[in-house]
């Protein structure tokens, strides 16, 4: 098993630490050869439009639509702005996942929170079923799925914090940075079966 980050902007080395707690090959990715025999790629949170300017100078958009379409990817925060097919602005977008998000849906940085989620789909890797703590920075929210995509995760109110499309994965908060790498764990799962 070996899992790319892309490692343009953001908190990149959060996901390749919580990969390295779970003894995962990791590599850093900047140019498209990087993704040459990766399992999966984890797009991390940061600012989504200075990753996809980053991406278009790279030379890296249809190389990741491409890796996309045969491996997992997933994407925190800004990561899951960049997956999505619609973020309501003109930016560029790797439009893989049939989502729609609204950027900075819940305000700004001083508004962060965390909360702790049931998760259903965690029991894969943890029958416990106990809730995760995330963290939300400035997140964006899952307005809309569409197509193949599915609600992985709601808050209490019904906004859609997480979202899996296949291999294909979104969510709107930070697991990386909880000590909790369950979801990082569900994510390898999902590359394996690629």
């Amino acid at each position: 098993m070996h899992i790319g980050v892309l490692a343009l902007q953001g908190d990149f080395a959060e996901h390749l630490a919580a990969l390295a707690r779970l003894g995962v090959a990791t590599r850093e990715v900047r140019l498209p050869a990087e993704l040459d025999g990766l399992d999966g790629l984890i797009i991390p949170g940061g600012e989504s439009t200075t990753i996809g300017k980053l991406a278009v100078d790279f030379g890296l958009v249809e190389p990741l639509r491409a890796f996309g379409r045969e491996k997992a990817i997933w994407g925190t925060c800004a990561g899951a702005i960049f997956l999505s097919k619609d973020a309501r602005r003109q930016q560029p977008l790797l439009s893989l996942m049939d989502i729609t998000v609204e950027r900075n849906a819940f305000g700004r940085q001083v508004q962060s929170f965390e909360a702790d989620l049931h998760i259903p789909a965690l029991k894969e890797v943890d029958p416990s079923d106990a809730p995760l703590h995330v963290v939300f920075i400035r997140a964006p929210l899952i307005e809309q799925i569409s197509g193949d995509a599915e609600v992985l995760c709601a808050l209490a109110d019904g906004r859609i914090v997480a979202a899996k499309q296949g291999r294909l994965l979104a969510t709107s908060f930070h697991p990386e940075i909880s000590g909790d790498d369950r979801f990082h764990k569900y994510f390898l799962r999902l590359a394996e079966r690629a």
